[in-house]
This record gives C-alpha cells, structure tokens and sequence, in this order.
C-alpha cells in the first residue's frame, strides 16, 4: 500500500460508529506497529458546486483512466480518516503522476502547509 493508490475500504460513515465500503485515496502508507493509513473519500455523488479542496476524477479521461473506477466522482480532500490497515480491502488503481501532483497542491493549500 503506497500513497497515490486507491482502495475500497472501511471509512467512518457520516457521524455514527458505523462503517462503509467505499473507494478512498491513500494519503500515507501503514504507519506504526498497529499499521494505519490516512485516507481521502472518494464519492460518485458529484456536487453541483466543487469546494476547492475537491478533485474531479473522470476515468474516462487518460489522465485519470489508471484509477479503475467505474464512474465519474469527486476526491474529497476535505475528508479525511485514519484507518486500521485491516480495513483496507482491495487495490482499484493509482493516480496519474500529474493528478497526484494536483492532490498534493491541493493538501497544501488546504492545510496553509
């Protein structure tokens, strides 16, 4: 697991303890001796107005086919979660090195770094 591929796995569903199976963006790799990893939501569910810490990944561009998702949807770098690295279930895809570019000026911006 390396930062830049995306995963379906467990993330933290709205404010309850539940969880949901959902494409997310690896931020880090396992981190610690109880392995965790910081993810970003991946939605199919398109906002009619993007925030600027949103990325519209449209696989059916060059740029974003390597993703592997189905559909068009949003990386929502504003939704963030750490996770057991047991709740990481299966490899989708990467992001494209220009794309990873933009997530990372994108971080950047968002946390003032």
């Amino acid at each position: 697991m390396y930062p830049d591929e995306i995963y379906l796995a467990s993330f933290p569903f709205g404010g309850s303890a539940g969880m949901k199976l959902r494409p997310v963006l690896l931020l880090t790799g396992p981190v610690g001796d109880v392995p965790e990893t910081l993810v970003a939501y991946i939605s199919s569910v398109i906002p009619p107005t993007l925030l600027p810490s949103d990325l519209l990944l449209n696989p059916t561009l060059a740029e974003h086919a390597s993703t592997n998702l189905k559909t068009a949807s949003v990386l929502r770098l504003h939704k963030l979660a750490t996770i057991h690295a047991r709740n990481v279930v299966r490899r989708l895809g990467v992001l494209s090195a220009d794309t990873a570019a933009e997530v990372d000026e994108k971080l950047r911006t968002l946390l003032q770094l």
